[in-house]
């Protein structure tokens, strides 16, 4: 892992391990659950990439690629480092590896409180929708 795919001098976007994603997925989507909980019976197949601030990671991002299209999930970001920006860096750049694999779509179960997020990246709201843990999700597409 550790290929570089974005870098400045004190930021750069890398391939990392699941078992990296796990310390920054469970801090901010689920703290009260353990650690358990924020892993996914697929991660061994997923693609995962960090966003790294200063030799430290800061967000995460999980990518799947099934059937042509992609989903993202247990994407998170240090709540310190949230609102500046870096996020956005992170899902801009796997928005980029969905558009260069000729993939039909992108999506991915969004936080009903983050659907504004999302749309700034020409996703769309679907009809679908559920619960877990008590907070509201939807599912949120980009078709390509």
């Amino acid at each position: 892992m550790g290929n570089l795919l974005l870098s400045n001098m004190s930021l750069k976007i890398i391939e990392i391990t699941s078992q990296q994603t796990l310390s920054i997925r469970h801090q901010v989507m689920w703290p009260t659950k353990p650690l358990d909980y924020v892993k996914l019976p697929n991660d061994n197949e997923g693609l995962h990439y960090g966003l790294v601030l200063c030799n430290e990671l800061i967000s995460v991002i999980s990518l799947f690629i099934n059937d042509g299209e992609a989903q993202f999930r247990k994407f998170a970001t240090l709540e310190n480092c949230q609102g500046k920006g870096y996020g956005s860096l992170l899902l801009n750049e796997i928005m980029q590896i969905a558009a260069n694999q000729s993939l039909t779509r992108i999506w991915c179960n969004a936080r009903q409180n983050k659907t504004d997020f999302y749309t700034k990246f020409g996703m769309t709201i679907t009809e679908k929708t559920y619960v877990k843990g008590g907070i509201d999700f939807v599912v949120m597409e980009r078709v390509f």
